[in-house]
């Protein structure tokens, strides 16, 4: 109740849907909401997820959650999605999938619907004012731990937010997604449920070492517990608590300075096009102006919102301090579109201290290029007239081990997988022969003239006939990744491994897995 009235998380006369998957957080978070609804005056009602990941389990979980509401006289409402879909769709990981329709359901219940990715059987349902998610001071300090050693700066390390606001369509008023056990240990709600003697549900998927939050929780942090300080846990969440502070103050400040101190303005190139921005009425009055042809148009339309340049004064810049000019420049990174990381930004600072003749450029992450002028420097967006021009990127990957791909958000790990029962838990069209790999693969952009040749299929094809009957186009089919060994292809995003290294039973193997950046800490 502390972290409630701290937090100021629920007010008398809200309804709060309680998010229930069945397990000891989630069931343990219902049974104390309904302990002190009297005492907080709220309207208490359950809410369940049913990602359909783990057949009869999943439905098992549904069967329990539904009877445990009806059990407590409390209103029901469920939904459920494809999740295995949805990931392939997005080429994402089934957690960071899971992740997105869960929370759709919860913002529709909340009123701001925008549900496009699930098919909905069931009756409108009502609006709640609030949705109460278990999330637990163990699930904070797991985040801020992951975030720590995959690399973050002071944003990641905020962790999980007490609350997050859902605008409703109508863009009048919000609800609210809270977390009231943040500051409660997992253990102590596992001793409250078995005090009640009340019975849970336990998601085999949570002993399954493929997913790192599973090894944060079951091997990093009971080490550091154990072997550095026993009080790791609540440490990490009080450096959550500060780093969410802090930045509360950064953002407001930015947000500021977005308005003054950058300077946003339209491409020239794209005020020479006919029918978009000032050149329309010029164009009506002056020569008549080619019509791009519809490629270009295309093109320019899927980017219109990121279609600006941006300046900022370089005198002003080069006299902030530091931190200021860090935060500046990742956010207008984040604004326009470029996905700046810390070295990113570092030859950017270097870039704008440097003495030189002005005009000078220096190329930024997905076409854009900086500009360097006596009193500016200006983020120049890229000329989609152009034949696309995104730059190649390429980085290692150790076998075992992890490239982090900014080009396209992507982190791509390489794990070892055992013979010994361990390799049934994955599909075996994407496990690779060990000894047939080097110990360490380079993961990159596929190059024009790039053949595979997927296992069950007659020959090996371009990959650009392959990216175009999976109908990718644009920037994406463009940085589409791809590992490989020497000169040949060993793996593509979305397709099955060479039949000839495919792994065998008995054969240890080795597995390539893709997942968006800090997606499957965000649970």
């Amino acid at each position: 109740m502390g972290h409630i009235r701290r937090e100021e998380l629920l007010r008398a006369g809200e309804r709060v849907g309680v998010a229930v998957s069945g397990g000891i957080d989630s069931v343990a978070l219902l049974r104390l909401l309904l302990e002190f609804r009297g005492e907080l005056g709220i309207v208490i009602s359950v809410v369940h997820f049913n990602h359909k990941l783990r057949g009869t389990e999943s439905n098992t979980d549904e069967e329990f959650v539904a009877s445990l509401a009806r059990g407590r006289g409390l209103e029901f409402q469920t939904e459920s999605g494809d999740v295995a879909r949805l990931a392939a769709d997005q080429h994402s990981g089934v957690e960071a999938a899971a992740r997105h329709l869960r929370y759709e359901f919860f913002n529709s219940l909340l009123g701001a619907d925008s549900r496009s990715d699930m098919d909905l059987d069931s009756p409108t349902m009502p609006v709640l004012t609030k949705i109460a998610t278990g999330h637990t001071l163990n699930d904070q300090a797991e985040t801020v731990l992951m975030r720590l050693i995959r690399g973050t700066g002071p944003g990641g390390l905020a962790g999980i937010y007490p609350r997050i606001l859902v605008e409703h369509e109508d863009g009048e008023g919000h609800g609210e997604i809270i977390r009231p056990l943040l500051g409660i240990r997992r253990k102590e709600l596992e001793a409250y449920l078995r005090d009640l003697k009340q019975p849970w549900r336990e998601d085999s998927t949570n002993s399954n070492s493929k997913f790192t939050r599973n090894r944060v929780r079951h091997r990093v942090l009971p080490l550091l517990e154990k072997e550095f300080n026993p009080a790791v846990v609540e440490n990490l969440s009080e450096l959550a608590e500060i780093a969410r502070d802090e930045e509360d103050y950064w953002e407001n400040e930015i947000s500021g300075w977005l308005g003054t101190v950058a300077q946003w303005s339209e491409p020239e190139w794209l005020r020479t096009l006919p029918g978009f921005g000032a050149s329309q009425a010029l164009v009506q009055i002056g020569s008549p102006q080619p019509e791009p042809g519809p490629e270009i148009l295309a093109r320019i339309e899927e980017f219109a919102g990121e279609l600006m340049n941006a300046s900022v004064s370089r005198p002003w810049l080069l006299t902030e301090p530091k931190a200021v000019q860090r935060r500046l420049l990742k956010a207008i990174g984040e604004q326009a579109g470029i996905p700046l990381e810390f070295k990113h930004i570092e030859e950017i600072l270097r870039f704008a201290a440097e003495d030189g003749p002005p005009g000078k450029e220096l190329s930024l992450p997905l076409g854009w290029k900086l500009l360097r002028e006596p009193a500016a420097m200006v983020f120049v967006t890229p000329d989609l007239r152009q034949s696309e021009s995104v730059p190649d990127y390429e980085y290692p990957l150790p076998v075992p081990g992890r490239a982090v791909l900014p080009e396209v958000g992507q982190v791509i790990e390489a794990l070892r997988v055992s013979p010994e029962g361990e390799a049934a838990e994955y599909n075996p069209q994407q496990l690779l022969r060990a000894d047939l790999l080097p110990e360490r693969l380079v993961v990159r952009n596929w190059r024009p003239g790039d053949r595979f040749w997927p296992a069950h299929t007659k020959a090996p094809k371009k990959v650009k006939e392959l990216l175009q009957e999976r109908h990718a186009t644009g920037t994406e089919r463009r940085l589409w990744p791809v590992a490989v060994s020497g000169d040949e292809i060993v793996w593509i995003r979305g397709f099955p491994v060479p039949a000839k290294l495919l792994a065998k039973a008995g054969q240890e193997a080795v597995l390539i897995l893709e997942s968006p950046r800090f997606d499957d800490d965000a649970i």
